[in-house]
């Protein structure tokens, strides 16, 4: 079997019906697939040329996730509702976790939604390129989209979940504002995060499959490690700086902000979590077009 990573020229002939219906006429296209040309060739443009693909994979994985469902969309907003549940009843009640001034369930919610969305996007990302495996060792296409279209399935998911997050706003008398307007940047934000960590463990899984393992563990451990049942306010201050070093931190507050509409945006957390995310996403571009050669042949 050819390497299409390493470098190839493909013709492809084919034969179409004339307007007068005399004849016949004959059309050859050509596709140049060409090795990297140095360390920053990214060729992102390819992803573009290839933007009906990264349709139908986000279509197929919305598909299969709710085939033969008996809730079907419904467990989008299930997954977040009871986890909201649980955290509302062990550090809201028990625990007696301040909540900044809101209603514990609707602190907790705000944060809880962009964190499922970040680590389901996550997960899918880092183990596509093993779950396409079949697809991958048969065709050419560039491999970024496989973690892409990844990263953009559970959008719909938190699309869902976001509208019933604005449900329960409502129902303890909580109005937005305006700030609502920048939920869409800090989810581009969340969605580029996503993707550095894709970028980073799509390749590593495969070569090693301890990953599919990895994942949830490291998944876990973050979510504690992010100010979701606790606010900002309890890290003590001397350890503030060290904390932001956690792309969240930022984020999570940033949707907080946003959602709840009081308060001022923790721009300190937020910019930190912006370069951060930056220099992942550059550096996880370039880990992964330089692994994709070897993909067809590991995987």
């Amino acid at each position: 079997m050819p390497n299409y990573d390493r470098g190839i020229v493909l013709e492809m002939e084919t034969s179409l019906n004339s307007p007068s219906g005399i004849g016949i006429e004959s059309t050859r296209s050509v596709i140049i697939i060409r090795p990297r040309q140095g360390l920053f060739d990214l060729d992102l443009m390819a992803v573009w040329r290839y933007r009906e693909l990264l349709y139908f994979l986000v279509w197929r994985d919305l598909k299969v996730r709710y085939a033969q469902a008996a809730l079907g969309a419904a467990w989008a907003v299930v997954q977040p509702i009871f986890a909201v549940l649980i955290f509302t009843v062990v550090f809201g009640m028990f625990a007696r976790v301040p909540s900044e001034g809101y209603p514990y369930a609707v602190f907790a919610f705000a944060g809880v939604l962009p964190w499922t969305y970040f680590a389901e996007a996550a997960r899918r990302g880092a183990l596509g390129l093993v779950g396409d495996a079949n697809l991958v060792r048969k065709i050419y296409f560039p491999r970024l989209i496989v973690p892409l279209a990844n990263v953009l399935a559970p959008l719909v998911d938190f699309a869902v979940a976001f509208v019933v997050f604005l449900g329960v706003m409502l129902w303890y008398g909580i109005a937005p504002t305006w700030k609502l307007l920048m939920v869409l940047p800090l989810l581009g934000v969340t969605l580029s995060l996503s993707l550095a960590i894709s970028l980073w463990m799509a390749p590593i899984n495969v070569r090693f499959r301890d990953i599919t393992h990895t994942i949830p563990f490291l998944l876990q451990i973050w979510m504690y490690g992010s100010p979701i049942v606790y606010p900002l306010s309890m890290v003590p201050e001397q350890w503030r700086t060290l904390y932001s070093l956690n792309p969240m931190v930022g984020v999570i507050e940033g949707f907080r902000w946003s959602l709840l509409g009081k308060g001022s945006l923790d721009l300190f957390s937020l910019g930190v979590s912006v370069v951060i995310i930056a220099v992942a996403l550059v550096a996880g571009l370039i880990f992964f077009r330089d692994s994709e050669r070897t993909f067809a042949d590991i995987i």
